[in-house]
């Protein structure tokens, strides 16, 4: 580790860590890969891979992709395959399967698993995140008795879910398959896992992990007193397209705009960010194990991993004033539960 790097880490807090239910221990903050798929721009892998091992000398030890993530399982498994050469720290990659509409026999599981574990180039999935596109198609309850079966074998150590809904949450657990953790859109404005959910979640130690929190980099200080993004040239990801449709939905520019306003007084309260209020206060809840950051790994002035640790730290809470504030506003927008539909009905 260089010099830089340790007069970080002196400066910021060291990353908290939560441990889920079959014992994997990974950070309150995740490194989302999303941003290598294609959909945010060229990535360069080598210069991805040395980007990944500074976030993880900062403490960034877990990884989040998945096999319809483009090259992120490859790039992740290069990195991987370097790291543990220079016997560093250990790290956690959580992927997720995301088939086809079809049969989930055996072989069909068998072979997804085994080929994220080889291009991740490990030898237990850490966690899989299982991931459905039609509910009216009740395979998915094949799939995860398979994926059951080979987490018992060892092959998988957290056996989790990716946008499923309430319903179906409580069906799977009723079926005798232990979920571990659900991935869902979570943030200030999209508060739907709120609204069931976490409920749900507390009372079977279900764990979520959040994206979206920073919608794409919408909810952060960049965009404060800043007109409307509007066309492919403003919203030039794939992410900071999907989320501006969120906050159309959820009330529009100008409420979005005296959303930030006051997200920044409470930061200017604590010292931090737009970013680290918006992620504290998804973190505050206590069915969220962590919240997933997209990474653009190499890429110029994408870099906010120190910046980032401001919102774990121990020198800052919000108040219930802080709270309160941020509630005067949402109140003022509409319920996305009743117009879009619960976790992850945007998807199907």
């Amino acid at each position: 580790m260089d010099t830089t790097t340790a007069m970080i880490i002196e400066d910021y807090p060291l990353m908290p860590q939560v441990r889920l239910k079959n014992g994997l221990t990974i950070c309150r903050l995740v490194n989302g890969m999303w941003q290598v798929s294609g959909a945010h721009g060229d990535i360069e892998p080598n210069k991805a891979v040395s980007v990944m091992q500074k976030y993880t000398d900062l403490g960034y030890t877990t990884f989040d992709m998945a096999d319809i993530y483009g090259p992120a399982e490859v790039i992740f498994g290069k990195f991987y395959r370097g790291h543990c050469s220079r016997r560093n720290a250990p790290v956690q990659a959580m992927t997720k399967m995301v088939p086809s509409p079809g049969p989930m026999t055996w072989s069909v599981v068998e072979s997804a698993v085994s080929k994220s574990m080889s291009r991740m180039q490990v030898k237990r999935l850490d966690c899989i995140q299982f991931h459905w596109w039609d509910y009216t198609d009740k395979r998915y309850l094949d799939a995860l008795h398979h994926l059951r079966e080979m987490q018992r074998n060892g092959r998988i150590r957290e056996l989790s879910l990716t946008n499923f809904d309430t319903e179906r949450l409580e069906e799977i657990t009723a079926k005798g398959i232990e979920i571990s953790t659900n991935q869902v859109q979570y943030s200030i404005i999209d508060q739907r896992p709120a609204q069931g959910m976490t409920k749900f979640c507390r009372m079977n130690g279900i764990k979520l992990l959040t994206y979206g929190t920073l919608c794409g980099g919408l909810l952060t200080d960049h965009y404060l007193g800043k007109p409307e993004p509007k066309g492919r040239k403003d919203l030039c990801t794939a992410s900071l397209w999907k989320y501006k449709q969120m906050i159309n939905s959820w009330g529009g520019w100008k409420l979005f705009q005296e959303l930030l306003a006051t997200l920044r007084e409470i930061a200017d309260e604590h010292g931090v960010t737009i970013a680290n209020v918006a992620t504290r206060w998804v973190l505050c809840d206590s069915a969220v194990a962590s919240v997933i950051i997209g990474c653009r790994f190499g890429v110029e002035g994408a870099n906010h991993a120190t910046e980032n640790l401001r919102s774990v730290s121990t020198g800052w809470a919000l108040t219930e004033e802080n709270v309160s504030a941020i509630n005067k506003i949402t109140s003022k927008s509409n319920n996305l539960l009743k117009s879009i539909g619960d976790c992850g009905a945007e998807y199907r």
